[in-house]
């Protein structure tokens, strides 16, 4: 496994995840209701910089490996659905969205390891709807858990119309990577059929 800073940073992201989502089981009388969500606002925040930070240095820095590539968007993906479980559980985010979110996320992985193991991984590389998804809920996310007025903006409300709108490009998505995986997959079931 090679260790350099991007990777360093990708776990750090890991490590933060557990934070978002624990500072919420914290007893009320070491963290009020509204530190909670400043604080895992703040830390969701963190990791999300070093989504984006050990990705541009990686490619900065030519330090891009296959571990990398591995292990940073299943990073990604814990951090989103960790976030997302808690605000199911504690703010009556709407679990539907949570659930087509992580379901989608998990089909796509599959599906990428499946078209790898094929050696056809780039008819399933990231698209730019799947960049516009994954910053809808990189700033969605945040202004649900912080969940109070910041600078005139009902965050409540802004945030659940952003994840509403991820959750549709979420779907719109699948569909996408599903189209362009669909030749080889059609070609594939038919030899095991």
């Amino acid at each position: 496994m090679p260790l350099n800073i991007p990777i360093l940073l990708t776990w750090l992201r890991v490590a933060l995840i557990p934070l978002v989502v624990g500072v919420f089981y914290l007893p009320d009388i070491w963290l009020s209701p509204f530190a909670k969500g400043v604080a895992s606002t703040a830390v969701f925040i963190v990791a999300a910089i070093t989504d984006w930070f050990d990705g541009f240095l990686a490619r900065r820095w030519n330090e891009t490996s296959a571990f990398g590539a591995f292990l940073d968007p299943v990073a990604d993906k814990l951090m989103v659905a960790g976030a997302l479980l808690v605000l199911v559980e504690f703010y009556n985010v709407n679990a539907v969205l949570a659930f087509i979110i992580i379901g989608r996320e998990i089909a796509i992985s599959a599906l990428r390891e499946w078209m790898a193991q094929l050696g056809a991984s780039k008819s399933v590389a990231v698209s730019s709807i799947g960049k516009i998804k994954t910053t809808a809920q990189m700033i969605a996310i945040p202004m649900l858990l912080y969940r109070e007025a910041l600078f005139g903006i009902d965050t409540r409300f802004w945030g659940t119309r952003l994840l509403e709108i991820a959750a549709v490009l979420t779907v719109w998505s699948m569909f996408y990577y599903l189209k362009k995986a669909w030749p080889l997959i059609k070609e594939k079931a038919g030899r095991i059929v």
